[in-house]
């Protein structure tokens, strides 16, 4: 459940200030321009053309990307299948969100929407009973692309999916069989996954720690590979991913404990997908706050009024599952990740203005990866809330003091209680 305020900001036109060529270019945009960017006939087209081909198909053969897909719905008992394209080759990139930031929400749901998702029911406990499972996890432990066959039970059915946490897909089918070939297995994951003495959790430190894609640890977590050996089950996909990116983060958290402040205040923007990004490294002991503003007729606000929320913790973290869900969880390791890299300890805020472009929801891998991006960029150096508030103004459509009002460590810097103590 998300938990909103409602703020009363109402326009025909709002100002884009995003960076559409030169430095600090500022151009207008009309919600009719909005509406034809984002116009859903013709998002429709990207994937119907691709999805067409394997409508009447009682079988599958392709090279999976080594993508899996386990449901929630009916939990324990789940659906659990292979994301199978209907062509061969080098098909990886249609399963590694590392690689898509960049990309045109009509080119990611162009690539998605040619895989097929398998579907067989399956207890979660039975992670090792049965041949579909058995190759579940022989796909989520492959390195490369494998060449499958899957057989249908039924013709696949059209159900182009969107949600805020998982990457879209295209359509399903309920699957008699899989065969995989040419299946080679990461090593580094096969150990760990023979290792029934290790946790879920330090397994998946050290992986990452050995550079293994989050999205790939993702998959190995949902595919039940790690673990106690009689704690090992299936993991619904969504719950995976912030699982991942909450494991990691936490993790990076406690190391950056251990670094001196930075010493001064480190800013970022940028924009993807429509979503405008501001990132505030402030001087001052782990705190990390993440705002978000829905603006109208974008994918979770359909109202008329920009609607915004925020999740915050302090210094030991919180317990309670974030309020704006996964993205949270999301940006809070690609902060982490910028924070390890410079070796020093921050107090983190976010935010981000979702405006009418991102129309369909494709995933809270854009938020990780196309933070890792900006992150990765020239940070500006700021001194003072003045000019915090004046970059917001210049680079955000919302005002400063509307972000204050809904942000706990804004309002603390505003009454310069935070940077007092730092600069004096």
């Amino acid at each position: 459940m998300r938990f909103w305020r409602i703020l009363n900001i109402a326009a025909d036109v709002m100002e884009d200030k995003s960076n559409d060529g030169e430095e600090g270019f500022a151009i207008k945009r009309s919600r009719e321009v909005y509406r034809r960017m984002k116009n859903s006939r013709l998002l429709s087209y990207y994937y119907s053309k691709n999805i067409a081909k394997n409508m009447g198909k009682m079988e599958i053969s392709g090279s999976s990307p080594t993508d899996i897909f386990i449901g929630s719905f009916g939990y324990p008992k789940v659906y659990i299948g292979p994301m199978l394209p209907s062509e061969f080759g080098d098909t990886s990139l249609l399963g590694a969100p590392e690689l898509w930031a960049g990309k045109s929400i009509s080119q990611i749901i162009d690539m998605r929407s040619r895989l097929v998702r398998g579907m067989h029911v399956s207890s979660i406990f039975d992670v090792e009973k049965g041949k579909i499972q058995e190759q579940i996890q022989d796909l989520a432990l492959a390195e490369k692309p494998a060449n499958a066959d899957m057989a249908l039970l039924k013709k696949p059915f059209v159900k182009m999916s969107f949600n805020d946490v998982t990457q879209p897909f295209g359509p399903s089918a309920q699957i008699e069989s899989i065969e995989l070939q040419n299946m080679r297995a990461n090593r580094d994951m096969e150990y760990l996954h023979n290792d029934t003495d290790a946790t879920a959790a330090s397994s998946i430190l050290e992986l990452y720690s050995k550079h293994i894609h989050v999205s790939k640890l993702q998959q190995g977590l949902s595919a039940g590979l790690f673990g106690l050996k009689n704690s090992r089950k299936f993991v619904p996909t969504r719950w995976s991913i912030t699982g991942i990116d909450d494991i990691i983060s936490k993790s990076l958290r406690e190391r950056i404990k251990d670094y001196g402040h930075i010493d001064a205040i480190h800013a970022y923007h940028g924009v993807a997908l429509d979503n405008h990004w501001l990132v505030f490294l402030v001087p001052g002991a782990w705190e990390y706050e993440s705002i978000e503003a829905w603006f109208p007729d974008t994918s979770w606000n359909r109202k008329s009024e920009i609607l915004m929320c925020s999740s915050y913790e302090g210094y030991k973290g919180r317990s309670a599952y974030a309020e704006i869900g996964g993205a949270y969880y999301a940006a809070r390791l690609a902060v982490a990740e910028k924070l390890k890299q410079i070796q020093r300890q921050a107090s983190v805020i976010i935010l981000r203005e979702i405006h009418e472009n991102y129309s369909i929801p494709v995933g809270v891998w854009q938020v990780r990866e196309h933070l890792r991006r900006i992150l990765s960029g020239h940070a500006q150096i700021l001194s003072n809330a003045p000019e915090i508030n004046r970059l917001i103004s210049q680079k955000f459509a919302i005002s400063p003091a509307a972000w204050t009002k809904n942000s706990r460590m804004l309002a603390e810097i505003a009454s310069q209680r935070r940077l007092s103590s730092y600069f004096k």
